[in-house]
């Protein structure tokens, strides 16, 4: 088997086991969905940097970095409002399924649910999502198809909650930070983007 063979086996292989991550996290019952999330996206981001860790983040947190991961950490929040003030108003399951997406954290202190999105969620799905299976996607296919493949993968693993405002959610994040690396090229900034909005989206200012 050629190299570029088994590297694509292996790829497919990670994208099944967030799969099924992913189906553990939102579709059984056991311990606090964010410590199941965590180490979900935990367990990919170490497999990633022992597979093939990102050739660089992007100058770390230099003043760039900090422009355009908090910048974009507000523009992708001010879609969510819109986003969900349109979805209110189309759709009449909308907000059952917005108030299902933060259900899954009752019982967890806003604090926790803050540390575990803003030092380990956050950073360690951008480690998996685009800094592994994105750029590797990338390398195969082209920038902006393996941008697309990404996205969709990225919003299929949510299939599993059951939930299409979830599902749309993910997809247009997705897009959105799959959109923000393949035009820099730079990890860092998208890493605290997704720290930074999921923070605030689910523990400081939620959109409920």
């Amino acid at each position: 088997m050629s190299g570029r063979a088994s590297g694509s086996l292996l790829l497919a292989a990670t994208v099944l086991l967030a799969a099924g991550l992913w189906f553990i996290t939102f579709a059984l019952k056991g311990p606090s969905f964010w410590v199941k999330i965590s180490i979900s996206a935990a367990t990919l981001a170490l497999l990633s940097l022992l597979l093939d860790p990102p050739r660089r983040l992007g100058g770390g947190l230099e003043a760039r970095t900090w422009l355009v991961g908090l910048g974009s950490a507000a523009a992708l929040y001010l879609i969510f409002w819109i986003g969900r003030t349109v979805s209110l108003a189309l759709f009449d399951f909308a907000g059952d399924q917005i108030g299902a997406i933060y259900h899954k954290g009752e019982g967890t202190p806003a604090w926790v649910i803050a540390l575990l999105l803003f030092c380990v969620t956050g950073p360690c799905e951008e480690i998996y999502w685009r800094g592994y299976l994105q750029r590797r996607l990338m390398d195969r296919f082209g920038r902006w198809p393996g941008w697309a493949f990404a996205t969709a993968l990225y919003a299929g693993v949510h299939v599993s909650s059951l939930n299409f405002m979830l599902v749309g959610a993910a997809a247009v994040a997705g897009a959105f930070w799959g959109a923000l690396y393949a035009q820099g090229g730079r990890l860092a900034p998208v890493i605290l983007s997704h720290a930074v909005w999921s923070t605030v989206i689910f523990a400081v200012f939620p959109l409920r």
